[in-house]
Parts: structure tokens; sequence; C-alpha cells
């Protein structure tokens, strides 16, 4: 009988272990196997050398200026005002200081903060004269939070190298930072430079450039998660997304930016970067599918299609950014369109005037390795290639022209199909899913019709607020196994880039769309506790980690006036806070102000004037499910390099919404209910 008792015990002792802490399903961490490599620089015959016996020296640039190498061994110290470590005047200045710790403008240098907050850099301002640039010569920076260093202080080699195209900084053979050139420096007869020899023991010059060389790794890098991903480094970011499922592999396919769009002096320098995975779990970073090699080029929004059996990515050459109209190749395209009715088929590297329209890469070995055909088959600059479900190339036409176009061959030959539809001006892409046909715009735009209707009878969703926008921009849509289609785009954090976000979709028999958490990516969590059982007056709770899931059961109640309110705090109180208020009979949710004492303020959903791309304050709005007990589970990701807190919330399975909090890092949760059951409330840290 005691033996009994004793096990009774042990077994009540674990259940109430388990309601305590949770059974949450164990998830391990996606991993990404990263591509990135150190450099090396080759020795070579420096054209003048500085040391601290020896700190100014002069030098005649050969004729062959179009790239340069700076060498230098540093020994980097806290500094309290601006060093300038060397100097070449009307050319090159490299210091460092101490940045703002507030300023993240374009190089988001507080991404890296010292133990006592203080941001040291180290910068490097080359000066480049271009002919495209009304405002004369420009400064280009390139830089880095020292804190990103293993060690901010002590000895260290720093490389800066110019290459005509790119322009570079590393330093201890890691590539940190890196703009895109417009513009050559301009050298004298003679040129001088100087070194501040309290900080730099040696400086080496060379002439031509240094090309780097990557070591290769036996065991390659990795790192945690895909969900709420960003580049390595601190101002790195993921803009557009272009997602396809191939032989069992989904790709994604997003336009790398750094600074926000303000690289090569705010021409975007954007261009297409390569992940993909045949699982889920691992995923693999491909070399980039369409680098930058030439000073023209800054690439818009495309998608990966399959023409004659090969993989092939379309994008834009944006290069009126950069060059008037006039000085590119659109007015011979587009006058080969006005006399013969089809685009015609030009490779740019053989025809007059800078290359800009819709040009595409192929892959050689199905996977990556992508190479540039050079051919521009039609002159809009984010064209939406794919192949519908008869077997038919198409092509959505965006910025520069608009509707839909057919086409037998990728190479030209394009015609107008529907001139009206899209109306352009966004990044539209297709889709089929089932007995229905749709096509979502990058920022505002939904349209379905059933997949048996004509091409005209496309009926615009988001005037009937049944659109899914999310908060995510530019979302991509892509089909993979067992019928599951994905949502994929990249949140704002930083002008034009932040993190890369993927969530699964669902549809209901009327063709209506949802969106759900992809199991699959959902972060790592540690171990789950439970903070309520029932909330049954306002209460808050610390929340221990600034990263964590949050999950909760809602009783919906009878009325349509009922709601719930979820607010996350940080140590400034209301400053910076968020709620997340849903209306379970209202079918209505929101991001919203945070108030400490009431509900916040009423959003408007996109078909009200909102704006969910934003990702801001925010509603969405004819919930599904929602009219009987249901589970929301909420994500909040704090970094420092993001300045704030993502918050990505799914409801009931069947919608999900996601905003983006700069400056908020939440320490207390507070809940709030109105003719609304709030039960079940349990939190986890994110492992990562």
């Amino acid at each position: 009988m005691k033996k009994k008792l004793i096990n009774t015990s042990l077994v009540m002792m674990v259940i109430g272990s388990l309601l305590f802490h949770g059974c949450a399903p164990k998830r391990e961490a996606v991993k990404l196997v990263l591509h990135s490599s150190p450099w090396h620089f080759s020795e070579g015959s420096a054209l003048s050398t500085l040391s601290p016996k020896n700190t100014k020296g002069t030098f005649v640039v050969p004729s062959d200026s179009s790239s340069f190498t700076i060498k230098m061994l540093v020994n980097l110290k806290e500094e309290n005002s601006i060093k300038n470590l060397l100097q070449i005047p009307n050319v090159l200045t490299v210091k460092t200081f101490k940045n703002d710790a507030k300023d993240r403008k374009q190089q988001n240098y507080p991404a890296f903060p010292m133990p006592d907050g203080s941001i040291p850099v180290l910068e490097a301002a080359l000066r480049l004269h271009s002919p495209t640039e009304a405002k004369g010569p420009r400064d280009m920076l390139i830089g880095i939070p020292l804190a990103m260093l293993k060690n901010p202080q002590g000895e260290h080699e720093v490389v800066l190298h110019f290459s005509g195209v790119r322009w570079t900084l590393y330093v201890d053979n890691e590539l940190l930072d890196n703009d895109f050139a417009l513009g050559y420096p301009k050298w004298g007869k003679q040129s001088t430079w100087e070194i501040d020899p309290s900080i730099v023991s040696k400086a080496e010059i060379f002439f031509p450039g240094i090309e780097p060389q990557k070591v290769a790794l036996q065991t390659p890098r990795t790192s945690a998660e895909i969900q709420y991903w960003t580049p390595s480094g601190h101002n790195t970011w993921v803009g557009d997304v272009a997602t396809f499922y191939h032989k069992g592999r989904y790709h994604v396919f997003y336009l790398f930016d750094r600074r926000g769009h303000a690289s090569k002096f705010g021409k975007g320098a954007h261009y297409f970067e390569h992940l993909s995975t045949t699982d889920f779990k691992t995923w693999t970073e491909h070399d980039a599918a369409t680098p930058i090699e030439e000073q023209w080029e800054t690439f818009g929004t495309g998608t990966p299609f399959i023409f004659d059996n090969k993989l092939s990515i379309s994008y834009g050459l944006h290069t009126t950014r950069i060059y008037p109209k006039e000085q590119t190749t659109l007015p011979l395209q587009w006058d080969y369109y006005n006399k013969h009715g089809v685009t015609g088929s030009f490779r740019y590297d053989t025809i007059p005037g800078y290359p800009a329209g819709s040009t595409y890469s192929i892959s050689e070995d199905g996977i990556s390795n992508f190479k540039k055909t050079k051919i521009l088959f039609h002159p809009c600059e984010n064209p939406s290639v794919y192949t519908d479900p008869e077997g038919r190339l198409r092509m959505l036409a965006n910025y520069g022209a608009k509707g839909t176009w057919g086409s037998d061959s990728i190479k030209g030959g394009w015609r107008s199909i529907n001139p009206d539809f899209p109306p352009g001006g966004d990044c539209t892409f297709f889709f089929r899913w089932g007995n229905f046909d749709y096509v979502i715009g990058g920022f505002t735009g939904f349209w379905s019709k059933p997949a048996k209707a004509s091409e005209d009878k496309f009926v615009d969703g988001v005037k009937a607020g049944l659109d899914f926008y999310n908060g995510m921009n530019v979302p991509a849509v892509t089909e993979i196994n067992d019928g599951r289609f994905l949502l994929a785009g990249w949140i704002p954090m930083a002008g034009w880039g932040g993190s890369l976000t993927i969530h699964e979709m669902v549809q209901s028999p009327d063709g209506r769309i949802g969106t759900k958490w992809m199991e699959e990516i959902i972060p790592a969590i540690q171990k789950e506790k439970s903070l309520a059982k029932e909330i049954k007056e306002t209460s808050s709770f610390a929340t221990g980690s600034s990263s964590f899931l949050l999950t909760f059961d809602v009783e919906p109640g009878t009325y349509l006036t009922g709601k719930l309110g979820a607010l996350f705090l940080g140590a400034d109180g209301e400053n910076h806070a968020c709620e997340v208020q849903i209306s379970p009979k209202a079918k209505k949710a929101q991001y919203g102000k945070g108030q400490l004492q009431h509900f916040s303020a009423a959003e408007k959903s996109l078909r009200e004037g909102g704006s969910p791309t934003g990702a801001s304050n925010y509603a969405i709005e004819n919930l599904a499910d929602t009219d009987k007990p249901f589970t929301v589970r909420m994500i909040v990701k704090y970094e420092d390099k993001f300045g704030g807190s993502q918050i990505d919330t799914e409801i009931a399975g069947q919608r999900t919404m996601i905003a983006f909090r700069p400056d908020l890092k939440v320490e207390k949760l507070l809940f709030r209910a109105d003719q609304t059951g709030i039960k079940n409330v349990k939190i986890a840290a994110l492992k990562n």
C-alpha cells in the first residue's frame, strides 16, 4: 500500500510539473549552412609604404588606377575623440570615432554595442567622382562597429580594396562591409599620404589592386534559424523575395540590401542572393545568383521559372536610377515593340546605351551556379515571369510597363495579352491553387477568379476585405510538396530591407486565403512555463527574456464588442509599447499603440485605408474560426541589429499578422479583456 502511495505521488508530481511548465513539442533549431569564408590577399610589391619611422610619403599613381588596395596593421584602442588613422588628401580618410548610440542611419552601427553601450566605429571614406552625380564628388563610406570584432581593441590587419566595382573593408581576413562604386577617385600627379603612428604600425598601397581569394573551409560555418533571419553583418538586410520549388528543393532568392537602399549613393545596388532547402530543417547558402559586376548595375525584383527544362531567374535592370532613360537601351526596345507589336531580343553587350529592362540568368546545374545571359527580352524593369498551369510562358509587367504578356520564348517576342491587368507599378505574382487563380501585388493589390474563368474575370479582393496581407513586403507564393503553399517576404526594418519571414498558407473551399505558421521552421524554444490558467482581471507578467514564444487560448464570448488586448512593454513603459488586440466576434485584429490604462484606438485594415505592409499599426479583418474557442501564438524576436522587436502573431491557425516595433525591447506583458476569456497563458524563451 505504501509503495502504491509513493508511485501515485510521483505521478501527481509529474502531472503538476507538466501543468506548470507545459508540454510543448521539442523543436530543434533550423540550421543554415553558410557560404561565407575568410579571404586572402597575396603578397605584392607596394607602390608606397609607411611606418612609425616614415609616417608621410608621396607616390605617383600609374596610368591604370581603376583599382587599388591598402593594407594596414593597426592597434585599436578605446578613444573618446576622432582619430584619423590614414589620410590621402581629397581621396581617402580612415578614422575611428564614437557613433551616437541612437543613430542608425544607413550604417546601423548600434547593431553591435560595447558592454557599456558605447558604439566605437572604424570607418573609411573614399571620394568618388562620377559624371552622373549632379552634386559633384561624394564620399562613399564603409565601416564597422568595433564591437563586432572578437577583440575590439588590440592588433588587427585592415585591408581596404577598391576593385572599380566594389569598395570593401576587410578586418583580419573577414569581409565586414562593402558598397558599390559609382565613379572613381581622382588622383593628383603626385599623391601624398600620412598615418597616425600611435595607431598604425604599417601601411602599404598597391596599384592595381590585389584581388582577394576565398579561403576554403573544411567545415562550413553555420547559423541557427531561418525564420526572422538577416544576412550576417551590421547593415545587411533581406529585400524583395522570389521563391520557387523545383525537384524537391525550395529556393529563396532575395535582393541583398545594405543600408536600406542607400548603397551606391542611394541607387540601391541590390542583387539576388540565394538560399535553398530540401527538408526545411537544413538550409544552404549559395553563390549570389546575379552578382553586380559593372558600375551601371543595380537590380530589381523578378521571379524564378523553368524554360527549356532549365532553372532560370528573371530580374530587372534598374539602370534609370543612375542614367537618364535616353542614355539607356529602353528607347531602342520600345521602338522595336512599337514597330513590330512584339518585343525584341537584344544582347546588351552588343548594342549602344546602358542596359536597362528585363533580363534573366540560367542555372548551370539546376540548383545554383547561375550565369547571366545578357539578353534583354522586355523593357519593363520588374518582370514577373512564370509558366501558367496550361504550360504557357507568361509575364506580369511591373515598373516601366503593365499588363499580362505572353511569348513562346523567354528570349523575346513578348506580346501584350491583357494591357490593363495587372495595373503595374507593383511587384505582382500569379499562382493557381485548386480551382482558383490569384494575383498578389507587393504592397496593396490582390485579385482572384475561378480557374476556369477568362483572364478578364479577376475580382479585387482588397475591396471585399478578403486580402491576406500580414505585414510582409513583396510577398512571394510558391507551391511545395503535398499541395502546401508558402508565403515568403521581408519585414521592413531599415528602409527597403528587413528580416526574412516565411508562413504557410491555408485555403477554404470558397477560395478564401489565410496564413499560419510553418511548423518546420518555428524557432527552437527553451522550457515552457505557465503564466496563468485564466486571466480574470487585468494582469501583468515579467517575460524573463526579450525574445520568446507566447501562447494562450481565447473564449470568444457572445458579444460583438468583446475583445482582448496583449500589451508588450519595455523599460520605458508606454513610450514604445505595442498592443495586439483581437475582437473575436467582430472578426478583426490589429496592432496598435500600447496604453497602460486603455485599449489602443481602432486601426484601419487595407480595405479601410490602412497599411499592413508598413508592419506598424494596422488591422486585419474577416478572421476565420474565431467564433469558437481558439488559440493565439505569438513570437517576439528582439535583436540589437533590429533596434527593436519583430512580433509575429498567429490567430486560430488561420490568419497571421506581423509588426516591427523600433526601440521596443519587451520586459513585461499586460493582458486585459472585455467580455472575452483568456486561458492557459504560457511563455518560453527562444533558444537563439
